[in-house]
């Protein structure tokens, strides 16, 4: 009897990791799709990777600068406009969160290499500055590295279409919700809807 319990006991311990992935600030419930799940990575350095203690990061801080910085050059644009771009370009596979986007777009107008342009819109419209312009001639190569890894991600997913699988994972997170928030659902219910989503994962591993 010991034994059983101590197997819950990591049971339990797995599920809180696995329903923070699901319906977490970032996790795909919020943004349907793959988006939600990636903001950095090998080009900036975020802890990736199994057991690195966060999301698998596609860009970091100074990469996600150099595109911004690339794509307001080409035209003014607003926070939510860049963001679509950005997502259009991976093919739909890596879009920044706007919790990621907007402070980096203040801390590039605060290096005055991008200022806000006088509109109606409630939006706020950015558009490159000289300072700013001069920043992305000097970072050449950067820019190539990080536009070319956006056109990479666009050329994989044409190669491997992944909608049954968003659509796979939107279903899980709708069923996960709706079990968990149904009347009845306790703690237990909780570990055993982690127990079988990590038996999933283990099952995919395998493949």
């Amino acid at each position: 009897m010991h034994v059983h319990h101590s197997h819950r006991g990591r049971s339990h311990h797995g599920h809180g990791r696995v329903y923070s992935r699901l319906f977490g600030p970032d996790g795909f419930d919020r943004g349907g799709g793959w988006g939600g799940h990636f903001d950095g990575g090998p080009l900036g350095g975020g802890r990736g990777g199994r057991g690195g203690g966060g999301r698998r990061r596609l860009f970091g801080n100074d990469a996600l600068k150099l595109i911004l910085l690339k794509l307001i050059a080409e035209s003014p644009r607003h926070g939510y406009d860049l963001i679509r771009e950005i997502q259009a370009l991976s093919g739909d596979v890596y879009a920044p969160s706007p919790g990621v986007v907007y402070p980096t777009l203040t801390l590039l107008a605060d290096m005055d290499l991008i200022a806000e342009q006088p509109g109606e819109s409630s939006r706020k419209l950015f558009a490159i500055t000289e300072a700013g312009a001069a920043h992305l001639a000097g970072h050449e190569a950067g820019v190539k590295e990080v536009m070319d890894r956006l056109g990479s991600l666009a050329r994989k997913a044409e190669r491997t279409d992944g909608a049954p699988i968003r659509r796979a994972m939107h279903n899980l997170g709708m069923a996960v919700r709706a079990r968990l928030e149904k009347e009845g659902a306790d703690a237990q219910t909780m570990f055993d809807v982690a127990s079988l989503i990590d038996e999933a994962a283990s099952k995919i591993e395998r493949l």
